[in-house]
C-alpha cells in the first residue's frame, strides 16, 4: 500500500476520518433502512424475550435501536472531530476517491463485524427475521459488504495514486 508523501503545504490526508465515517453511516443505513423502513429486523429480533409481535417487545428493540443510533451518532462525531483536528494540525483534505473510498471500506467493515457477532455469533437479529432468519439472506449480506469494501479500497488507492502524482500533473478535478 503506497503511503501519500507530505505536501509542501502539508502531511497526507488522515485515513482515520474516512473510516469512521464509513463505520457511522454504514450503522445509520442499516438502522434506518433495515431496523425502520422496511423492519425486516430490529436489534434483539431474533431473540425468544423480546419478539416483535408483542408491544412489550417492540418497546424493548425499538430502545436497542436507540442506543445502536446513539452509537452510530458517536462514530460519526467521533469522525468530524477527527477531520477538524487533523486539518489543524496542517493535514492536507483528502481528494474525493481517497476519502470516499475509505466511507465505502469503513461501511463494509462496520456490516462484516456485525454480520458476523449479531447474525451467527450472538444471534440476536438476522437481515430477515419477517422471513424467520434464512441463512441465505445473512450469507449474502457478508458477500456484499465483502464487495463494498474491496470497491471502497479499490476508489481509495485511486485516490493515493493521484495524491502521489507531482502536483503539475494532476487536473484541477483530481484537486478537488
Amino acid at each position: 500500500m503506497a503511503t501519500p508523501r507530505p505536501a509542501a503545504n502539508g502531511t497526507a490526508p488522515s485515513r482515520l476520518a474516512g473510516l469512521l465515517y464509513g463505520l457511522g453511516l454504514g450503522g445509520f443505513v442499516d438502522g434506518i433502512v433495515l431496523h425502520q423502513i422496511l423492519q425486516w429486523h430490529h436489534m434483539l429480533s431474533h431473540t425468544p424475550d423480546h419478539p416483535v409481535t408483542t408491544v412489550a417487545g417492540l418497546e424493548v428493540n425499538t430502545l436497542a435501536d436507540g442506543f445502536f443510533h446513539l452509537a452510530m451518532w458517536l462514530l460519526v462525531l467521533a469522525a468530524s472531530i477527527t477531520t477538524i483536528a487533523s486539518w489543524r494540525r496542517g493535514r492536507l483534505a483528502p481528494n474525493w476517491s481517497f476519502h470516499f473510498g475509505l466511507v465505502l471500506v469503513g461501511w463494509g467493515i462496520f456490516n462484516v463485524v456485525e454480520g458476523l457477532v449479531d447474525h451467527h455469533l450472538l444471534q440476536v437479529h438476522h437481515v430477515r427475521d419477517d422471513l424467520g432468519g434464512p441463512l441465505s439472506w445473512d450469507i449474502g449480506f457478508l458477500l456484499a459488504s465483502v464487495l463494498l469494501i474491496a470497491a471502497g479500497w479499490l476508489l481509495h488507492q485511486h485516490g493515493v495514486r493521484t495524491l502521489l502524482r507531482p502536483t503539475a500533473s494532476r487536473t484541477a478535478e483530481e484537486m478537488a
